[in-house]
């Protein structure tokens, strides 16, 4: 039962998390639509059935005027646009509600070196265990708390990603090395179901709060001044794999990315392959330069 669900229903909210129901959207997703939606309700002390184009807009301006992140704004304008596009049919309210511009801001990348400090720093057993997968694997934080012991196929040499982004299920190689870390791994804790349990609940699965504190912890102790998550493992995993050649569909495929265009933002942090790229001046053959004939002085010739 999630948080929407224990509070008290009115019938709009009862429509609309339906709708989104049945358009397949992640618990997470309705819990984020349904916050973003009853805030806006909030805001001009009235039911969104009461409230129409001016109000969105004017809604707009004050999270503006809040300076709320990227993500808040256009999780606030996908909600509306949901809700009056699809619950309540009334598609003219939303015409014209336009998407904050995404910051183009390069991803923390840590160097293969880095990775090693970082794993050398992880507490031995569950935590390097943890951190090893991340970033072997390049998974979102949630695919990772999500990882189940039965995730692992040893046969096939793969993991199973169960929880990708929308709703989407991939698999993973797993490298021998790997294999054998989990292998140890599990022989130490015998984790049941999932494969990182919560450390005071072993029935539910490690929180991402609790891995993004480790990971803090982590690369406190390994002297890293970069800030590092759960995510700058993913984009550490991506931005070595093409470092080393791998080509960019692979890594779509390997990250589990819907668009092409996604995966190619990793083409801006890979230094190496930047760096192996001929100077333009050097492969130029540039002519050369006349010799000009300096007058005689006076009296001389």
């Amino acid at each position: 039962m999630t948080r929407y669900d224990r509070e008290p229903m009115t019938p709009l909210r009862r429509r609309f998390i339906d709708d989104l129901r049945l358009r397949n959207m992640s618990p997470r997703t309705i819990e984020t639509y349904v916050l973003r939606v009853v805030l806006f309700a909030r805001h001009f002390g009235r039911s969104p059935e009461l409230l129409g184009a001016d109000e969105v807009r004017r809604y707009q301006q004050h999270l503006l005027t809040r300076q709320v992140s990227w993500s808040m704004f256009n999780q606030s304008v996908c909600a509306l646009r949901f809700l009056y596009n699809v619950t309540l049919g009334r598609p003219h309210v939303i015409r014209h509600l336009p998407f904050a511009k995404r910051p183009r801001m390069l991803p923390t990348v840590l160097s293969p070196e880095e990775v090693v400090r970082l794993l050398d720093a992880a507490r031995p057993g569950r935590d390097r265990t943890l951190l090893d997968v991340a970033y072997s694997c390049g998974l979102r934080l949630k695919e990772l708390v999500g990882l189940r012991v039965a995730d692992i196929d040893s046969a096939r040499m793969v993991l199973h990603i169960r929880h990708g982004k929308g709703q989407k299920q991939r698999f993973v190689p797993l490298s021998p090395r790997l294999l054998a870390a989990l292998r140890a791994y599990w022989r130490q804790y015998r984790p049941a179901t999932w494969l990182f349990p919560g450390i005071n609940k072993p029935t539910q699965a490690l929180t991402g709060g609790a891995v993004q504190r480790l990971c803090r912890r982590t690369a406190q102790r390994a002297n890293l001044s970069k800030l590092i998550t759960p995510h700058t493992l993913r984009h550490s995993f991506a931005t070595h794999l093409l470092e080393a050649g791998v080509d960019l569909l692979s890594v779509q495929a390997l990250l589990g990315h819907s668009h092409f265009n996604t995966t190619a933002k990793y083409l801006h942090v890979s230094m190496r392959r930047l760096q192996t790229l001929p100077q333009l001046l050097e492969g130029l053959v540039m002519p050369a330069r006349p010799v000009l004939a300096t007058a005689a002085p006076e009296g001389q010739g």
